[in-house]
């Protein structure tokens, strides 16, 4: 199975700092997910911190606050954004999840962040272990790679961030 990094236009991010939210209702998910993000920024020379939010309603909201300071100053070059939602007996799932998403693509064509979308939305919790295990198809370093993916197109058309 090809890796996210053997197609995507990746450079050594050095000097980046990245934001992971996670959501960790799912704890023992989002925990996978986050190894796998924690490894790819590592891999690729980056820094980052990392914040809980209560759920993946909130994850918009996190990446604006911690985008936009006060001061005017920068704190973060991407984030990243873990989670899992399964679906249940209400029409809760696709609301949680679209609008989640929404909120999400909003911030990165309006805002111009660099934000990696790694919310497993699944229909159970087998579907989400097998997307969220490092050792299978390991969608917490995707979501990571595709932050590094978009700040180092910020860097190369923006020259810099």
């Amino acid at each position: 199975m090809p890796d996210a990094s053997d197609y995507l236009d990746l450079e050594p991010a050095e000097g980046s700092h990245i934001l992971v939210i996670s959501a960790p209702y799912y704890r023992h998910i989002v925990d996978e997910l986050e190894r796998g993000a924690m490894d790819a920024i590592k891999e690729f020379g980056a820094t980052s911190e990392k914040v809980l939010v209560g759920g993946a309603f909130e994850m918009p909201a996190a990446v604006l606050l911690a985008a936009t300071r006060r001061d005017g100053g920068k704190l973060f070059d991407g984030f990243v954004t873990l989670g899992c939602v399964l679906r249940g007996e209400t029409s809760h799932y696709d609301l949680i999840c679209q609008e989640t998403a929404r909120g999400l693509m909003d911030l990165t064509v309006n805002r111009g962040l660099a934000v990696g979308f790694g919310l497993l939305t699944c229909e159970n919790e087998q579907q989400a272990l097998v997307r969220a295990r490092v050792d299978q198809k390991n969608k917490g370093r995707e979501a990571a790679l595709a932050c590094l993916g978009m700040i180092a197109m910020k860097r190369r058309f923006r020259g810099g961030l």
